[in-house]
């Protein structure tokens, strides 16, 4: 049941929630604005210039930082959630397309689609500390194209959708080292884990069906045939 709507504005992309709920903070493609929205009361309360295109959104574990990626300008923009203001500009390999902090809050992973890498900007410093790039037998460099990111509540893995490679990486966050792909549908898009982290789903687009990762084994157990071409996927927390 519908119970309303949330003024987002004409073109809304990806989106995030604050960690209290309170917040929501939604990407608006055509208008090159980030929308923050008071949820309660159903009320903007600020539109954020950022750059063109904007799609990746994050927020810091904390709630004070809020990270935009916007494709065209290839940029990574961190607001401050209290002043609603752009504190901080870092370039990223082009055309990103995600943001997810780790679990500290220390950094915040983006991935570049088209420059086929993954950024790790330090949340203090504000500055690309490794570009981590991604090699498979029998592929072609192009066909790897980084979109969605899944980082472990530990910290200690990082798993990167690989788009048209059929792939996810599997990234230790200590030695930024790919220690394995994982085979899953066509066109991996966005990716999840199940409350208890034991499972990491993912959605692909080309192959019309979501696959069912073990994270003890980084092995894929099930595909399961969905809707037409699916995107993203969000698991309810029971």
């Amino acid at each position: 049941e519908i119970v309303g709507p949330l003024p987002s504005g004409p073109d809304p992309e990806l989106f995030v929630l604050s960690p209290d709920g309170k917040t929501l903070y939604v990407a608006n493609e055509d208008d090159n604005l980030v929308t923050a929205i008071d949820v309660e009361s159903k009320q903007v309360l600020a539109e954020i210039p950022v750059g063109v295109e904007p799609e990746g959104m994050g927020v810091s574990p904390d709630g004070k930082t809020m990270v935009n990626t916007s494709e065209t300008t290839s940029m990574a923009h961190f607001i401050d959630t209290g002043t609603h203001e752009v504190t901080d500009n870092v370039l990223v390999d082009t055309r990103p397309r995600f943001a997810d902090f780790k679990p500290d809050g220390s950094q915040v992973w983006v991935s570049a689609e088209v420059g086929g890498t993954v950024s790790v900007i330090d949340n203090a410093k504000r500055e690309v500390v490794k570009k981590i790039q991604f090699a498979i037998q029998g592929l072609r460099a192009e066909t790897i194209q980084p979109v969605g990111i899944a980082i472990t509540a530990d910290g200690k893995k990082a798993y990167v959708a690989l788009g048209p490679a059929n792939h996810v990486a599997v990234i230790n966050t200590d030695t930024y080292e790919v220690e394995k792909y994982i085979l899953v549908g066509q066109r991996v898009w966005h990716l999840a884990f199940t409350p208890d982290q034991k499972t990491l789903i993912t959605t692909n687009g080309n192959s019309n069906d979501i696959t069912f990762i073990d994270t003890a084994t980084d092995e894929p157990v099930q595909s399961l045939t969905v809707g037409q071409q699916p995107w993203g996927v969000v698991i309810s927390p029971k």
